[in-house]
């Protein structure tokens, strides 16, 4: 749950849809801002609306910058991260979807994602039924999955959001660190297969 990664959701889903069946998608999630318990500072919030301006300028998608106005805001990731890996989980093949709701969600509607009803609600609109996600979602187990991956994406050197990774026969290999249109995040992809 990065802006960035907002505004690259939209270049993901059109990387998969072109490369349909020649490409496997899978979202990894890094615990940036994740069991954040401060709330944020003037500081904080300036730096992130700077962030966002410079995301809106670049892909032209909207904010709400109402939420700099919330008073007292802990910026925690980790329901929102856990609740997509719950998605990957039950219907991987929905992940980018309701990813790309979640990001609309918190960054274009104004809505609290730490908010467990918020994240019922969403995935309920792809058919998720509640109790099914909410039993997962609240398991020591999907607990305990959510904190491997963040140091599985520590591990891989995964440090800045988005990040994208290519398996190769040599293993994983990073073709892009941070926002690339999607032209030139095909011609990284088209490079490193063909090198690999």
């Amino acid at each position: 749950m990065c802006a960035w990664c907002y505004g690259f959701t939209p270049v993901v889903r059109r990387l998969k849809a072109l490369w349909h069946r020649r490409l496997q998608v899978q979202v990894l999630f890094g615990d940036l801002h994740a069991h954040a318990t401060d709330s944020l500072e003037r500081v904080d919030k300036d730096y992130l609306a700077g962030s966002w301006h410079h995301v809106q300028k670049q892909v032209n998608l909207p904010f709400d910058y109402r939420f700099f106005t919330k008073q007292n805001y802990v910026y925690n990731t980790e329901p929102a991260c856990r609740a997509l890996l719950c998605v990957r989980l039950l219907r991987p093949v929905l992940t980018l979807e309701v990813l790309r709701a979640f990001h609309s969600a918190f960054y274009a509607d104004g809505l609290d994602l730490k908010d467990t009803a918020v994240l019922v609600h969403l995935v309920g609109l792809f058919g998720i039924r509640e109790n099914l996600f909410l039993a997962l979602f609240e398991s020591e187990e999907i607990m305990g999955q959510m904190e491997e991956e963040f140091d599985y994406v520590d591990r891989i050197g995964a440090t800045t959001f988005p990040s994208v990774y290519v398996q190769t026969g040599q293993g994983l290999e990073k073709i892009a660190q941070g926002y690339v249109p999607l032209d030139e995040l095909e011609q990284r992809l088209l490079q490193t297969l063909e090198s690999g």
